[in-house]
């Protein structure tokens, strides 16, 4: 009798920990921005970007006035976060690929750098809210 009376209140004590304990996917909801600028064949190009739930969106602009979107997807590790991505830019540039990294400076500020096949190498500075 004991023994079962101490299980209920073990696990209900249990229970009430885990549910009030902040998760990690409660604070991915909230998106994480970041400005990128880099530069291919000697044209200086820009982006912006967010990300929430280890998927991304980028918005920018590369050469030739050609402007475009990539959707990301993130790997979250504890500091360092590498990604890859797929978007399609105007002016006859089409598909593109990006890859790169993702690192956390401090609790609130990122650090990354990556490449796009219509964009070039880029790094890239984001704040954590």
């Amino acid at each position: 009798m004991k023994k079962a009376i101490i299980a209920k209140i073990l696990m209900t004590f249990l229970g009430s920990v885990a549910a009030l304990t902040p998760n990690q996917v409660s604070a991915q909801l909230i998106p994480q921005p970041w400005v990128s600028v880099g530069g291919i064949d000697g044209d200086i190009t820009y982006a912006v970007g967010a990300r929430a739930l280890d998927l991304g969106v980028e918005v920018g602009s590369g050469a030739d006035g050609a402007t475009g979107v990539d959707v990301l997807k993130f790997l979250s590790l504890p500091v360092i976060s590498p990604y890859v991505g797929l978007g399609y830019y105007s002016e006859d540039k089409g598909v593109a690929v990006s890859g790169g990294v993702q690192v956390s400076a401090t609790d609130n500020v990122f650090v990354g750098a990556g490449y796009n096949s219509v964009r070039g190498f880029n790094g890239q500075l984001g704040i954590k809210f």
